[in-house]
């Protein structure tokens, strides 16, 4: 198994059917009551275990899809707003790597997942057609990407982070 992409690299086809834009919308709100049951119990020793050589650990994962789905918000928020805005990048590892955020409290940062998550849901399931299809850009990558292929590949961050969080814990499990 390849353990920095567990579930495989992100692919996605712009003819999907409506099922799995639910189905997509789904796996973003579940995400955090999924790394609940998967943390509950953990020690501190297996949330600061890393789920590879050189990658992060089960925190620093939970912590990651905070910083990253809170700028998710912020993203969809400039689409709906400007025409085709490009997007403020940021330094996910140098992000991950803060130090402050390992003296909060986890349990406040599952609550702050999980309002992040209720608000991109909240907005997704708001959109009309023409919304999907408002664009924004990374100027990282240069990729133009429309709100429809950002909420797949938002399902697929949440489902691939969560498959890193699972190698640590199914390991302790067993």
């Amino acid at each position: 198994m390849n353990k920095q992409f567990p579930i495989g690299k992100p692919s996605y086809s712009k003819n999907h059917s409506l099922d799995l834009r639910e189905q997509w919308i789904d796996d973003i709100a579940l995400l955090p009551e999924r790394i609940r049951n998967e943390i509950i119990g953990c020690s501190d020793d297996v949330l600061l275990s890393p789920y590879r050589e050189d990658g992060w650990t089960v925190r620093q994962v939970i912590e990651h899809l905070v910083d990253s789905h809170m700028n998710t918000i912020i993203r969809i928020k400039t689409a709906l707003t400007e025409d085709d805005p490009t997007i403020r990048p940021y330094n996910e590892t140098a992000w991950a790597e803060v130090g402050f955020q390992f003296e909060i409290p986890l349990e406040l940062t599952l609550e702050m997942l999980e309002n992040i998550h209720e608000i991109i849901v909240r907005i997704y399931q708001s959109l009309d057609e023409q919304q999907w299809q408002r664009t924004y850009t990374n100027p990282e990558s240069g990729e133009t990407s429309t709100l429809d292929h950002s909420l797949a590949h938002y399902a697929w961050h949440s489902n691939h982070h969560l498959a890193h969080i699972k190698l640590v814990t199914q390991e302790e499990k067993s």
